[in-house]
């Protein structure tokens, strides 16, 4: 289908957008700049990072058959990379779910969809789950992000990939 690999060309700005979200969830930025629209931000750099991580997930599915690197590190990379993009993907879910349920909640007739939309809200939007799913998220994708240096630049790129992989038991 395509003969040449747009995968490097998508994971760049997602990487850098949820990255960039993590830290903001974690870091108390309404206490020290309380004038900032720090929700409305957030929210911004989840949904762009979020949208660019499924398509990068789909680009690495194409990059794939361009790669002649060790197999048990090709799929410990894609296996990474789809955690971490589901893991900000039901961040980006409880965050759409707050949003409809506050806007929209009066002219939902279904007390079903109204029951939903409350639960997956105070799940994901709950302010001690989310920092710990943001922090998960944020180690997951910069293991996907070391893991694909390594297929690209080697070993010696990052010093922390030796340690990671020997972790995974992936030998180079």
């Amino acid at each position: 289908m395509f003969n040449y690999n747009i995968h490097p060309i998508m994971v760049h700005f997602p990487i850098a957008l949820l990255f960039i979200y993590s830290v903001l969830k974690v870091l108390p930025m309404k206490r020290w700049f309380p004038n900032g629209a720090w929700k409305h931000i957030k929210r911004a750099f989840l949904f762009f990072g979020t949208l660019g991580a499924f398509a990068a997930l789909s680009t690495g599915e194409i990059a794939e058959s361009f790669t002649n690197a060790n197999q048990m590190l090709v799929e410990t990379h894609a296996a990474f990379a789809t955690f971490s993009t589901w893991v900000y993907g039901l961040l980006l879910a409880g965050e759409i779910a707050e949003i409809i349920y506050s806007e929209y909640g009066t002219k939902i007739q279904s007390q079903i969809v109204l029951k939903f939309l409350a639960l997956v809200e105070k799940i994901f939007c709950h302010q001690i789950f989310s920092k710990i799913l943001a922090i998960i998220g944020f180690f997951a994708i910069t293991i996907t992000g070391l893991l694909g240096g390594v297929m690209v630049y080697g070993v010696t790129a990052d010093p922390l990939a030796s340690f990671v992989l020997k972790i995974f038991g992936i030998q180079i």
